[in-house]
């Protein structure tokens, strides 16, 4: 919801993180560690993620390295993965709402840095892939060039230096704990977007934790506000899942009150992986009976503290019966807010409602009503 933000801080400039913050390279990583691991026969179980996130390439091979008892060093652990990585650059999604960030400061004229403990030359190549992203940075500083990496302050200093704006007068966008450390030993104004589910604790030292770079409020930093949200929603890029209905945790209707169609997330790991838990909004298809306007939510929902992360359409009608087992499609077009936690059902459901509610107006919208005429949702 785009409510007046209280003023934190006057910045005059950003600096702003690569991977984990404005790249998902936390996938490709996945990718290549999984081909690579069954040379030594070894299965890649995710379980470094939280190890390497921040760190310098050479910290994170030697994690790898150590954890999986691998018979290399991690230099020559290093040297053979990197032409790996290299081929798949060009596949690196950006995150949800970094080319949104990223035209928002240029177009305002807001100094950028990008300060990552990359390789200058890797962190070139990636961004080459994103349109209009290397002219939208005023000062590109890879972590070669300066003596430690993050959480050192060193790199971030350096990044104020070639700005020529103080440290405190800087805003740093981060994903990882070391990020985080590093930007507030330099002195700055640091915001977390956790690359990490469920470990917001371990960013208390940040000045603020957001979500994903959608929730992002410039204005509470003294920067130009985004002016994109619609009557409390903000238009995505749309994007298509659909699947059988199946047997949800049976609390939508049980305990919510609220019949919600629970989709098996099988084969969709990677595709819920890219978008940012919290609530959305767009259009359902069901094979048999038409199209409905839907609210959904994506997460681990906290109040019920699921494992995994699901996927919980709410279409916006009124049903007589189940319709289990029937092929259901949804466009996603819009979101709402993040995820919440709640201190009680009472509140958990009147929050729901109200979702429901700001969806059913907004899909009156036209530039959301366009969407329910896309061939996805027709199944004949």
């Amino acid at each position: 919801m785009s409510t007046a933000q209280p003023l934190k801080k006057l910045v005059s400039g950003v600096v702003l993180d690569l991977d984990g913050t404005l790249l998902n390279t936390d996938g490709i990583v996945k990718e290549v560690l999984k081909v690579f691991l069954v040379k030594y026969g070894k299965q890649w179980d995710g379980r470094e993620a939280h190890k390497t996130a921040g760190k310098t390439p050479f910290e994170s091979a030697a994690v790898i390295v150590e954890d999986y008892g691998l018979p290399c060093a991690a230099e020559e652990f290093l040297s053979e993965i990197t032409p790996m990585f290299s081929n798949q650059w060009c596949k690196i999604k950006a995150l949800p709402g970094a080319n949104r960030l990223i035209k928002h400061l240029r177009h305002h004229e807001v100094p950028v840095a990008l300060a990552s403990n990359s390789p200058k030359a890797n962190i070139e190549t990636k961004i080459s892939y994103h349109q209009g992203w290397k002219e939208s940075f005023s000062v590109i500083i890879g972590g070669d060039e300066v003596r430690i990496g993050k959480p050192s302050p060193e790199i971030f200093l350096e990044a104020a230096n070639r700005l020529k704006i103080e440290p405190s007068n800087l805003l740093v966008i981060e994903d990882s704990v070391p990020g985080v450390a590093a930007g507030k030993a330099a002195g700055m104004e640091v915001v977390a977007v956790p690359s990490l589910p469920k470990q917001n604790h371990l960013y208390t030292s940040a000045d603020e934790v957001i979500n994903s770079l959608l929730d992002l409020r410039p204005e509470s930093w003294g920067l130009p506000p985004f002016q994109d949200w619609i009557e409390g929603t903000l238009p995505i890029e749309p994007w298509h899942i659909g699947g059988p209905v199946i047997k949800g945790f049976g609390r939508g209707s049980k305990v919510l009150g609220i019949p919600t169609a629970n989709l098996s997330t099988e084969g969709y790991s990677d595709l819920l992986s890219e978008h940012p838990s919290g609530v959305y909004f767009g259009w359902a298809g069901l094979s048999t009976r038409g199209i409905y306007k839907m609210a959904m939510s994506i997460g681990w929902n906290p109040y019920f503290d699921n494992k995994e992360k699901t996927i919980e359409p709410w279409l916006l009608h009124k049903f007589d019966e189940d319709f289990y087992g029937e092929e259901l499609r949804l466009i996603i077009v819009g979101y709402i807010r993040p995820e919440a936690n709640f201190s009680s059902l009472e509140s958990l459901i009147a929050k729901i409602h109200e979702d429901g509610d700001m969806a059913e107006k907004a899909l009156d919208l036209p530039l959301y009503t366009k969407y329910r005429d896309d061939p996805y949702l027709k199944m004949s």
